[in-house]
């Protein structure tokens, strides 16, 4: 505890709360070699001040997302930030998984992309179905990128992946401050439009944007609950930022 509040006292909230995380992270691997018997960490739940709530800025107005779409298919970087961008859009996942897609997860015959449990934030298999549009720029950049680990890789060298500021500075480029749109909100955007637009369930949405969702029994629902349902979803939403873009 001592540890962590000299990270809290100096304002560093987020990264106390990481710290105990992979404190836990450690003492479990402990446990499992035989170093140690229990993780104390668990019982520091509630001790440290709560992380603040980030709101990241999204652009979830029709009109204004058909503009976004736009300024996307028109942007001067290069081929690998632009099919980022484009697939941030079309699939909506967290970032970080966005930027480290590996080309042996994406399943051609099955047409999904198939994230395994340990780069996944709640610990889980993940699956996204890939629409015909994702599918094409996927094939468009595997003559670029194919031959390596990453889809997208960094341009300072194939073994490691763009960084986190690749999207957020082409989104700056094209003329979005932070206020307006951020490598995030494009999950705040697929969720509200294809809720409150599109018409489609809450519990595929939010099983599609990787959250905990449970069944009424309060069992999580594995990778592959409403998969058939979920794939015409994405196709939906491929369809209908289509039509933003052509309007």
């Amino acid at each position: 505890m001592a540890t962590l509040r000299r990270i809290e006292d100096r304002g560093a909230i987020d990264i106390a709360h990481r710290a105990r995380q992979t404190a836990g992270q450690v003492f479990r691997y402990a446990i499992i070699t035989g170093r140690a018997e229990r993780d104390p960490t668990g019982d520091l739940k509630g001790a440290l001040k709560s992380k603040k709530k980030k709101h990241h800025a999204a652009i979830t107005e029709p009109a204004e997302v058909g503009r976004l779409l736009v300024a996307i298919d028109n942007f001067q970087g290069t081929v690998v930030v632009k099919a980022a961008l484009q697939l941030s859009a079309l699939l909506f996942p967290r970032p970080g998984e966005l930027r480290a897609m590996e080309w042996e997860e994406i399943n051609w015959e099955a047409q999904r992309w198939e994230l395994p449990a340990e780069k996944m934030k709640m610990g889980m298999p993940h699956m996204v179905p890939l629409s015909c549009q994702a599918l094409e720029i996927l094939r468009d950049l595997q003559r670029h990128t194919g031959r390596g680990r990453f889809v997208f890789p960094s341009a300072r060298g194939a073994s490691r992946h763009i960084s986190e500021n690749a999207v957020r500075v082409a989104l700056r480029a094209m003329g979005y401050t932070n206020e307006q749109m951020t490598a995030h909100g494009f999950r705040a955007m697929a969720r509200t439009l294809l809720d409150e637009v599109l018409g489609f369930r809450p519990d595929w949405i939010e099983h599609q944007l990787a959250h905990a969702v449970k069944d009424p029994n309060g069992r999580a629902y594995n990778r592959t609950s409403h998969l058939e349902g979920r794939a015409e979803m994405m196709q939906a939403w491929a369809d209908y930022l289509d039509e933003l873009s052509n309007q």
